[in-house]
Protein backbone atom coordinates (compact mmCIF):
# COMPACT_ATOMS: atom_id res chain seq x y z
CA UNK A 1 0.00 0.00 0.00
CA UNK A 2 1.53 3.10 -0.80
CA UNK A 3 0.35 6.56 0.31
CA UNK A 4 1.92 9.26 -1.62
CA UNK A 5 1.46 12.89 -0.77
CA UNK A 6 2.99 14.58 -3.48
CA UNK A 7 0.80 17.31 -4.68
CA UNK A 8 2.81 20.11 -6.71
CA UNK A 9 5.40 21.58 -8.13
CA UNK A 10 5.19 24.88 -5.96
CA UNK A 11 4.24 22.60 -2.86
CA UNK A 12 7.58 20.18 -3.11
CA UNK A 13 9.47 23.38 -3.87
CA UNK A 14 7.98 25.27 -0.07
CA UNK A 15 8.72 21.81 1.89
CA UNK A 16 11.67 21.10 -0.08
CA UNK A 17 11.34 17.08 -0.61
CA UNK A 18 9.34 15.00 -1.41
CA UNK A 19 7.40 13.02 1.15
CA UNK A 20 5.59 9.48 0.53
CA UNK A 21 4.18 7.61 3.37
CA UNK A 22 4.16 3.63 2.51
CA UNK A 23 4.06 0.56 4.06
CA UNK A 24 6.74 -0.70 6.14
CA UNK A 25 8.59 3.10 4.74
CA UNK A 26 10.58 5.46 7.17
CA UNK A 27 9.04 8.15 5.93
CA UNK A 28 8.10 11.11 8.85
CA UNK A 29 4.64 11.08 8.29
CA UNK A 30 4.53 13.45 11.46
CA UNK A 31 6.90 15.86 10.29
CA UNK A 32 4.74 16.67 6.85
CA UNK A 33 2.03 16.99 8.83
CA UNK A 34 4.08 19.70 11.38
CA UNK A 35 5.45 20.94 7.91
CA UNK A 36 1.95 21.11 5.84
CA UNK A 37 0.47 22.73 9.16
CA UNK A 38 3.30 25.40 9.38
CA UNK A 39 3.13 26.47 5.52
CA UNK A 40 -0.85 27.14 6.53
CA UNK A 41 0.00 28.98 8.98
CA UNK A 42 2.39 30.85 8.08
CA UNK A 43 1.58 32.04 4.55
CA UNK A 44 -1.70 32.55 2.39
CA UNK A 45 -3.63 29.88 2.20
CA UNK A 46 -6.46 29.30 -1.23
CA UNK A 47 -9.48 26.89 -0.31
CA UNK A 48 -10.36 26.21 -4.01
CA UNK A 49 -8.44 27.96 -5.77
CA UNK A 50 -9.41 31.07 -3.70
CA UNK A 51 -7.27 32.95 -1.10
CA UNK A 52 -7.87 32.59 2.38
CA UNK A 53 -7.84 35.94 5.23
CA UNK A 54 -6.94 33.60 8.05
CA UNK A 55 -5.70 29.99 9.29
CA UNK A 56 -7.55 26.62 7.87
CA UNK A 57 -8.57 25.26 11.26
CA UNK A 58 -11.01 22.10 12.15
CA UNK A 59 -13.80 22.64 14.41
CA UNK A 60 -15.27 20.40 16.70
CA UNK A 61 -14.44 16.98 16.19
CA UNK A 62 -13.68 17.27 12.75
CA UNK A 63 -10.07 15.89 10.65
CA UNK A 64 -8.50 18.00 8.23
CA UNK A 65 -7.05 14.94 6.29
CA UNK A 66 -4.23 15.03 3.20
CA UNK A 67 -5.88 12.27 0.51
CA UNK A 68 -3.51 9.96 -0.63
CA UNK A 69 -3.41 10.03 -4.79
CA UNK A 70 -5.24 8.33 -7.29
CA UNK A 71 -4.12 5.10 -8.26
CA UNK A 72 -3.70 4.99 -12.61
CA UNK A 73 -0.87 2.33 -13.04
CA UNK A 74 -1.10 -1.38 -11.84
CA UNK A 75 1.62 -3.23 -10.31
CA UNK A 76 2.55 -4.75 -13.47
CA UNK A 77 2.68 -1.21 -15.19
CA UNK A 78 -0.33 -0.77 -16.79
CA UNK A 79 -2.21 2.48 -16.91
CA UNK A 80 -5.73 3.13 -15.69
CA UNK A 81 -7.89 5.15 -17.03
CA UNK A 82 -11.72 6.30 -16.64
CA UNK A 83 -13.65 4.53 -13.78
CA UNK A 84 -10.51 1.90 -13.67
CA UNK A 85 -8.75 4.56 -12.05
CA UNK A 86 -8.78 4.00 -7.98
CA UNK A 87 -9.29 6.99 -5.62
CA UNK A 88 -8.33 5.92 -1.94
CA UNK A 89 -10.02 7.01 1.03
CA UNK A 90 -6.83 7.01 3.05
CA UNK A 91 -4.45 10.18 3.89
CA UNK A 92 -2.82 11.73 6.35
CA UNK A 93 -3.99 14.10 9.26
CA UNK A 94 -3.06 17.22 9.03
CA UNK A 95 -4.60 19.21 11.75
CA UNK A 96 -8.23 18.48 14.23
CA UNK A 97 -10.74 20.05 16.03
CA UNK A 98 -10.63 20.05 19.71
CA UNK A 99 -13.26 17.13 19.62
CA UNK A 100 -17.05 17.87 20.31
CA UNK A 101 -18.79 19.08 23.58
CA UNK A 102 -21.66 17.21 25.07
CA UNK A 103 -23.80 20.15 25.02
CA UNK A 104 -25.75 18.82 28.10
CA UNK A 105 -23.11 18.34 30.60
CA UNK A 106 -19.76 20.41 29.23
CA UNK A 107 -17.83 17.24 28.85
CA UNK A 108 -15.86 17.63 25.94
CA UNK A 109 -14.58 14.26 24.62
CA UNK A 110 -11.08 13.78 23.89
CA UNK A 111 -9.61 13.60 20.01
CA UNK A 112 -8.62 9.75 19.26
CA UNK A 113 -6.12 10.98 16.73
CA UNK A 114 -3.10 13.23 15.58
CA UNK A 115 -1.66 15.01 13.33
CA UNK A 116 0.92 12.44 11.64
CA UNK A 117 -1.65 9.83 11.99
CA UNK A 118 -2.61 8.13 9.12
CA UNK A 119 -6.54 6.68 8.66
CA UNK A 120 -8.67 4.75 6.39
CA UNK A 121 -11.95 6.35 6.17
CA UNK A 122 -15.59 5.54 4.79
CA UNK A 123 -15.96 6.28 0.83
CA UNK A 124 -18.89 8.57 0.88
CA UNK A 125 -17.74 10.47 3.69
CA UNK A 126 -16.32 13.86 4.52
CA UNK A 127 -16.09 16.49 2.15
CA UNK A 128 -13.37 17.21 -0.44
CA UNK A 129 -11.84 19.92 -0.64
CA UNK A 130 -9.22 21.70 -2.47
CA UNK A 131 -6.36 23.07 0.11
CA UNK A 132 -3.07 24.95 -1.11
CA UNK A 133 -3.80 22.89 -4.39
CA UNK A 134 -3.72 19.85 -2.99
CA UNK A 135 -6.91 16.91 -2.28
CA UNK A 136 -7.67 16.81 1.27
CA UNK A 137 -11.34 15.65 3.05
CA UNK A 138 -12.84 17.06 6.03
CA UNK A 139 -13.80 14.21 8.14
CA UNK A 140 -15.38 13.51 11.65
CA UNK A 141 -13.53 11.57 13.81
CA UNK A 142 -16.64 8.92 13.58
CA UNK A 143 -15.95 8.28 9.94
CA UNK A 144 -12.56 7.28 10.54
CA UNK A 145 -12.70 3.47 10.31
CA UNK A 146 -8.65 2.36 11.09
CA UNK A 147 -5.90 4.51 11.84
CA UNK A 148 -1.79 4.14 11.95
CA UNK A 149 -0.21 5.83 14.94
CA UNK A 150 2.72 7.46 14.28
CA UNK A 151 6.04 7.13 16.59
CA UNK A 152 8.04 9.23 18.04
CA UNK A 153 10.07 9.58 14.66
CA UNK A 154 6.73 10.08 12.69
CA UNK A 155 6.78 6.56 10.83
CA UNK A 156 3.56 4.69 10.11
CA UNK A 157 3.46 1.36 8.89
CA UNK A 158 -0.40 1.34 6.94
CA UNK A 159 -0.13 -1.87 6.19
CA UNK A 160 0.62 -3.90 9.34
CA UNK A 161 -2.51 -5.40 11.44
CA UNK A 162 -0.19 -4.49 14.50
CA UNK A 163 -0.33 -1.26 14.28
CA UNK A 164 -4.06 -1.27 13.44
CA UNK A 165 -6.37 0.75 15.54
CA UNK A 166 -10.04 1.58 15.31
CA UNK A 167 -11.80 4.07 17.54
CA UNK A 168 -14.87 4.72 20.41
CA UNK A 169 -16.95 1.55 20.06
CA UNK A 170 -15.85 -0.04 16.54
CA UNK A 171 -14.56 -3.39 16.45
CA UNK A 172 -12.10 -5.01 13.65
CA UNK A 173 -13.40 -8.26 12.82
CA UNK A 174 -11.55 -11.18 10.72
CA UNK A 175 -14.68 -12.66 9.06
CA UNK A 176 -15.11 -16.29 8.21
CA UNK A 177 -15.55 -16.93 4.49
CA UNK A 178 -18.60 -18.82 2.70
CA UNK A 179 -18.03 -22.52 1.64
CA UNK A 180 -18.68 -22.86 -1.96
CA UNK A 181 -22.10 -24.24 -2.19
CA UNK A 182 -23.54 -27.00 -4.85
CA UNK A 183 -26.66 -25.90 -7.28
CA UNK A 184 -29.61 -27.88 -7.31
CA UNK A 185 -27.85 -29.72 -10.29
CA UNK A 186 -24.97 -30.50 -8.11
CA UNK A 187 -22.63 -27.84 -9.49
CA UNK A 188 -20.10 -25.64 -7.45
CA UNK A 189 -21.40 -22.43 -6.98
CA UNK A 190 -18.14 -19.98 -8.15
CA UNK A 191 -17.26 -17.98 -4.53
CA UNK A 192 -17.53 -14.38 -6.11
CA UNK A 193 -21.36 -15.49 -7.32
CA UNK A 194 -21.87 -15.98 -3.72
CA UNK A 195 -20.38 -13.06 -2.52
CA UNK A 196 -22.62 -11.02 -4.69
CA UNK A 197 -25.84 -12.54 -3.08
CA UNK A 198 -24.55 -12.44 0.77
CA UNK A 199 -21.34 -12.03 2.43
CA UNK A 200 -20.58 -13.82 6.10
CA UNK A 201 -21.33 -12.17 9.14
CA UNK A 202 -19.65 -13.77 11.80
CA UNK A 203 -16.11 -13.65 12.27
CA UNK A 204 -13.23 -13.24 14.85
CA UNK A 205 -12.57 -9.89 16.73
CA UNK A 206 -9.25 -9.14 16.10
CA UNK A 207 -8.69 -5.76 17.39
CA UNK A 208 -11.49 -3.24 20.28
CA UNK A 209 -11.82 0.13 20.43
CA UNK A 210 -11.48 1.72 23.79
CA UNK A 211 -15.43 2.24 24.15
CA UNK A 212 -17.97 5.38 24.49
CA UNK A 213 -18.12 8.02 26.45
CA UNK A 214 -21.20 8.48 28.35
CA UNK A 215 -22.82 11.81 29.47
CA UNK A 216 -20.77 12.50 32.32
CA UNK A 217 -17.64 11.74 30.68
CA UNK A 218 -17.24 7.80 32.11
CA UNK A 219 -15.78 5.41 29.49
CA UNK A 220 -18.01 2.37 28.89
CA UNK A 221 -16.40 -0.79 28.73
CA UNK A 222 -16.65 -2.75 25.73
CA UNK A 223 -18.66 -6.07 25.79
CA UNK A 224 -16.31 -7.67 23.53
CA UNK A 225 -12.77 -8.83 23.37
CA UNK A 226 -10.13 -9.95 20.63
CA UNK A 227 -10.38 -13.46 20.24
CA UNK A 228 -14.11 -13.66 20.25
CA UNK A 229 -16.24 -15.36 17.83
CA UNK A 230 -19.06 -12.66 16.91
CA UNK A 231 -22.13 -12.74 15.27
CA UNK A 232 -23.14 -9.58 13.84
CA UNK A 233 -26.01 -8.13 11.64
CA UNK A 234 -25.96 -8.42 7.80
CA UNK A 235 -24.61 -5.55 5.83
CA UNK A 236 -23.79 -3.61 8.85
CA UNK A 237 -20.22 -3.57 8.67
CA UNK A 238 -17.95 -1.67 6.54
CA UNK A 239 -15.06 -3.64 4.41
CA UNK A 240 -11.64 -2.39 5.03
CA UNK A 241 -8.32 -4.23 3.56
CA UNK A 242 -5.16 -4.20 5.83
CA UNK A 243 -1.83 -5.55 3.73
CA UNK A 244 -3.23 -8.46 1.63
CA UNK A 245 -6.30 -9.33 3.96
CA UNK A 246 -9.54 -8.12 4.05
CA UNK A 247 -11.58 -7.30 7.47
CA UNK A 248 -15.13 -5.66 8.50
CA UNK A 249 -15.34 -2.86 10.74
CA UNK A 250 -18.53 -3.24 12.58
CA UNK A 251 -20.11 -0.88 15.72
CA UNK A 252 -19.98 -2.85 18.93
CA UNK A 253 -24.28 -2.51 18.79
CA UNK A 254 -24.73 -3.95 15.64
CA UNK A 255 -22.83 -7.04 17.10
CA UNK A 256 -25.19 -9.32 18.15
CA UNK A 257 -24.19 -12.58 19.90
CA UNK A 258 -20.35 -13.66 20.89
CA UNK A 259 -19.52 -17.13 21.48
Amino acid sequence: MMLKVLCSVALLADIHHDVVVSAFSTTASKRFARSSLHRMQMSTNTLDGKELSGDFAPLNNNLLVKKSEIIDQTEGGVFLTGKAMIEKSEGVVISTGPGRVNQETGFQYPMPVSPGDVVTFGKFTGEDVVLNDCKHSLISDFDVMIHFIADEDGNTNSDSLEDAQVLWDTVLVKVNKIKQEKSTGGLLIASTSQSKRKKSSVGTVVKVGPGQYANNGVLMEMDVQPDDMVKYKDFSAQEVQIGDEDFAVVKIRDILAKF
